[in-house]
C-alpha cells in the first residue's frame, strides 16, 4: 500500500461521521462542527449593521479563514470518497459522491465563494449559501439520521398512502365542481377551480386563493369529506414514520448489541493464544462450546454476531475429516479484511503469498496469513467470495478461473501482479482437496503429470527451474527433520488443470508462479501447525527473498496477542 493509499484510508477513519468511537480523529469532526458553527455566528453576526462597522475586518477574516479550511476538508472528501463507500471509485464515482445529499451541500455551501471572484453572485444567495453549511452538521446528528432512514424504511408505504389520498381527492374535486357549478357559475367555472380549493384544505389555504366555499348541500358533505382526509393526510405518514423510527432504534440497539457480542468473541480468542517455538500465536479455532461457556452466549446470539461480523466466521471441521465417521465440529475462526475481496498486505517483498480460497478452505487463512507475516512477505487473501456462496453476487472461484470479468477478482489480480518482475515469486498455497488419505503434508504441484520427477518439462509452471528445484529439496529436508511432515512432487497430485490459478498467473506476469497445496489434516488437526508455519516461512524467506534482507520476523509475536497492540488493532479496531 503507497503512503497516498494510507493517506486516503487515514481520511476515510477521520470522515466517518460517527462520534461515538474512541478514535483519535474524532477529534477532527468536532472541529469541523466547531467551523461550521462559527461560520453560523459569522453570517448572523453580519446582518448588525453596527457589529460590521465596528468588527468587520474581523467577520471577513473568520469569513475567508472558514471557507479555506472547508474547501480543503471537502476536496479531502471527494478525493477519499471511494474509501469512504466504494460506489464512489473513479471519476464518475466522484461524481456520484458530488451528487448525493451531503455531496452537494458540502460543494453549494463552500465552492461558491470562489465562483464570486471571477463571476459577481448576488451577495444574498452566498450568505444562504453560506448558512447552509449548517445543514452538513446533520452527518454527526443520530437524530436526523435515525429520522431518514425511518422515512426511507417506510417510503413505499407513504407513497401508496399519498397517491390513494390524491386520486380520491382529484375524484371529489370533480364530483365537487359538478354540484357546485349550477349554484355558483361565476365561482366554478371550471373544474381546476374545484381542484385548487380542494387540495388547497389541506395546507390551510394560506394565501386566500382559493377561498370559494362550497354552497350546496353536496357540496359542503364533500368539504367534510376532504376535511377528513386533510387530517389523514397528517396522520398516516405520521403513523408510519413513528413506527419506523420506533423499528431503527431497535434496529441500531441490536446492532449495537451484535457488535459487542463480536467484539467479545474477537477479544476473546486474542485471549485464548497459545505458545509455540518460544512464539505466541492468537486461537487458530474456538468451539462454540468454549464461546457459550466462557462468554454466557447463546448459539443464537452466536451465530448472529458472527455473521454480522466483517472478521469472523463459522466453519464446520467435519468437512476437513479425510476418512472415518464425520460429526459436525462448528468453530468460530478470525479473518483479516480491507478490500472488497479480502485482504492485501504490501510488506515490499519479492514473495507474495496467495490464498485464493480462504472462506472454503479450513485452517487455509490462519495457515498463509501467519506464514505471510513471519516470513516478511506480501499477502493477498480471497476471503470473501466462493464457488458456493449462499449470496449470488459472492458466488465466484478465485481458485479455477472460470469468471476473470469479476470485478473483485479483477482487484485480486491486480494487487498480486502489481510491481512484479522476473526476480519476484507467487506462492498460491490452497488445502489438498483432490486426494485423499494421501501420506504426505505438501504438494509442490508445478503443472506436471502424475509420476513427472523433473523440474524441467515443457508446462513447468515457475520459469526459473533451477531455484525451484533448490526450493523444493530444501523445503523438504527442513519440514521433514524439524516436524516429521512429508512433501510430494507429482506422485499422488493429478495435473493442474489449464483454468488454475496459477496456470492463469503466468500469463498475467513475469514474475515466477508456484502452487503448493496442503493437506487439512495438518491445518486443522495436527498439533504441529505452528512449527510447521514457521519452518515454511523460514524456508521460502532464505531461498526466495530478494528485496529486503533475509530472515524471520517474531515482533508481533513476542507477547500474548491480547497484550499487542499490533493484534488489537487488526482485531478491534474500535479501540483505535
Amino acid at each position: 500500500m503507497t503512503k497516498a493509499e494510507k493517506f486516503k484510508e487515514q481520511l476515510a477513519r477521520v470522515f466517518d461521521s460517527d462520534l461515538r468511537t474512541k478514535q483519535w480523529e474524532n477529534y477532527a469532526d468536532y472541529a469541523i462542527i466547531g467551523l461550521i458553527v462559527i461560520s453560523t455566528i459569522e453570517v448572523f453576526l453580519s446582518t448588525y449593521d453596527g457589529i460590521v462597522e465596528k468588527y468587520g475586518k474581523l467577520l471577513h477574516f473568520v469569513d475567508y479563514f472558514t471557507t479555506i479550511c472547508f474547501t480543503i476538508e471537502v476536496s479531502l472528501r471527494i478525493w477519499a470518497a471511494d474509501q469512504i463507500t466504494p460506489k464512489y471509485k473513479g471519476f464518475w464515482g466522484r461524481i456520484r459522491y458530488c451528487l448525493s445529499f451531503y455531496g452537494l451541500i458540502d460543494i453549494l455551501s463552500t465552492f461558491p465563494f470562489y465562483l464570486n471572484l471571477f463571476v459577481q453572485v448576488p451577495y444574498m444567495a452566498l450568505k444562504v449559501l453560506r448558512i447552509a453549511r449548517l445543514l452538513r452538521v446533520f452527518r454527526y446528528v443520530k437524530a436526523f439520521n435515525i429520522l431518514s432512514r425511518a422515512i426511507k424504511a417506510k417510503r413505499q408505504e407513504m407513497g401508496v398512502s399519498l397517491q390513494f389520498l390524491a386520486i380520491v381527492t382529484l375524484i371529489l374535486s370533480f364530483i365537487l365542481f359538478f354540484v357546485e357549478h349550477n349554484a355558483q357559475p361565476e365561482v366554478y367555472d371550471n373544474g381546476w377551480k374545484s381542484v385548487v380549493w380542494a387540495f388547497a384544505q389541506y395546507i390551510g389555504d394560506p394565501g386566500g386563493f382559493a377561498d370559494t366555499p362550497p354552497i350546496t348541500f353536496t357540496g359542503r358533505l364533500i368539504a367534510c369529506v376532504i376535511g377528513v382526509l386533510g387530517i389523514a393526510i397528517f396522520a398516516v405518514p405520521a403513523g408510519l414514520i413513528g413506527s419506523a423510527f420506533t423499528e431503527v432504534m431497535e434496529k441500531d440497539s441490536n446492532d449495537e448489541e451484535l457488535k459487542n457480542n463480536s467484539r467479545r468473541i474477537n477479544e476473546f480468542m486474542l485471549v485464548k493464544s497459545i505458545k509455540r517455538a518460544g512464539v505466541f500465536f492468537p486461537a487458530k479455532n474456538m468451539s462454540i462450546g468454549d464461546l457459550q461457556l466462557e462468554l454466557g452466549l447463546s448459539d443464537a446470539e452466536i451465530i448472529k454476531a458472527v455473521s454480522n461480523s466483517k472478521n469472523l466466521r463459522l466453519k464446520n471441521l467435519a468437512n476437513a475429516i479425510s476418512s472415518g465417521p464425520k460429526t459436525d465440529m462448528i468453530v468460530v475462526n478470525q479473518f483479516h479484511v480491507n478490500t472488497q475481496y479480502g485482504s492485501y498486505i504490501n510488506r515490499d517483498s519479492s514473495v507474495t503469498i496467495v490464498n485464493p480460497l480462504g472462506k472454503g478452505d479450513n485452517g487455509l487463512s490462519y495457515f498463509d496469513w501467519h506464514i505471510a507475516q513471519i516470513g516478511g512477505f506480501n499477502y493477498v487473501a480471497n476471503e470473501l467470495f466462493s464457488r458456493t456462496h449462499s449470496n449470488i453476487n459472492s458466488r465466484c472461484n478465485f481458485y479455477t478461473v472460470d469468471e476473470p470479468d469479476n470485478q473483485s477478482f479483477r482487484a485480486f489480480i491486480d494487487d498480486i501482479t502489481r510491481g512484479k518482475d522476473k526476480n519476484d515469486w507467487i506462492v498460491v498455497i490452497a488445502g489438498e482437496q483432490i486426494v485423499k488419505n494421501s501420506p504426505y503434508d505438501f504438494h509442490f504441484e508445478l503443472g506436471g503429470e502424475r509420476g513427472e520427477t523433473s523440474f524441467d518439462f515443457d508446462e513447468c509452471i515457475p520459469w526459473n527451474r533451477n531455484l525451484t528445484k533448490q526450493l523444493y529439496e530444501d523445503f523438504s529436508k527442513t519440514l521433514e527433520e524439524t516436524v516429521q511432515l512429508k512433501t510430494d512432487l507429482h506422485s499422488v497430485q493429478p495435473k493442474v488443470g489449464r483454468n488454475n490459478l496459477a496456470r492463469y498467473l503466468t500469463t498475467q506476469t513475469e514474475a515466477n508462479v508456484l502452487l503448493l497445496t496442503i493437506s487439512y489434516d495438518l491445518m486443522v488437526f495436527k498439533k504441529n501447525i505452528y512449527e510447521a508455519v514457521i519452518n515454511v516461512a523460514d524456508v521460502l524467506n532464505r531461498n526466495l527473498e530478494t528485496r529486503k534482507p533475509q530472515g524471520v520476523h517474531f515482533e508481533e509475536y513476542s507477547v500474548r496477542p491480547i497484550e499487542s497492540q499490533y493484534w488489537r488493532r487488526l482485531y478491534l479496531p474500535e479501540e483505535d
